[in-house]
C-alpha cells in the first residue's frame, strides 16, 4: 500500500496449496502476512488491504490465516485479526524450543467466510 508516495503496508495472501502456512482446504486463500507501519495506525489501512485481498480472490470460499496469542512478537496478534473480520476455529498450545524457552504461547487457526459461503460454520465448501 502507498499512500503519499510512501509504502504503508501490504498484505501477502496465496491459494492453500501453495501457501507457507499448512492450512488445508478446498478454494480457500490463506493470508500469510498483513502489515501496517506503526505510524499509519488509525486509518484503516489494515481494513483497505484486507478488502483488497477480498476483491481481488472473488470465487474462494473464504479466507485463512493464524493468530497468536501469548506471543512476543507484535504481529499476527489474535486482536488484530478478530478486528479484521476472522473467527477462530481451532487452536493448539505450544512452545518455542529455543527462544523463550518455556514460555508457552498459542497458536489459533482463524477463519473468514465469503458472503455467499457465510452460513457455513467450518470452513468447508460446496465441492468438498
Amino acid at each position: 500500500m502507498i499512500f503519499d508516495g510512501e509504502i504503508l503496508g501490504q498484505i501477502e495472501h496465496a491459494p492453500a496449496e501453495i501457501s507457507y502456512y499448512s492450512i488445508m482446504r478446498d478454494n480457500i486463500i490463506v493470508m500469510n502476512c498483513i502489515w501496517v507501519l506503526r505510524k499509519a495506525k488509525g486509518h484503516n489501512f489494515g481494513k483497505l488491504l484486507l478488502q483488497h485481498m477480498i476483491k481481488s480472490e472473488r470465487d474462494a470460499a473464504g479466507f485463512a490465516t493464524i493468530a497468536l496469542e501469548n506471543h512476543w512478537s507484535p504481529w499476527f496478534k489474535k486482536w488484530q485479526m478478530e478486528k479484521l473480520g476472522f473467527k477462530p476455529l481451532d487452536s493448539i498450545e505450544v512452545t518455542h524450543k529455543t527462544k523463550h524457552d518455556g514460555q508457552v504461547f498459542t497458536i489459533n487457526l482463524m477463519w473468514m467466510p465469503t458472503a455467499k459461503y457465510a452460513n457455513r460454520q467450518n470452513g468447508t465448501s460446496r465441492n468438498s
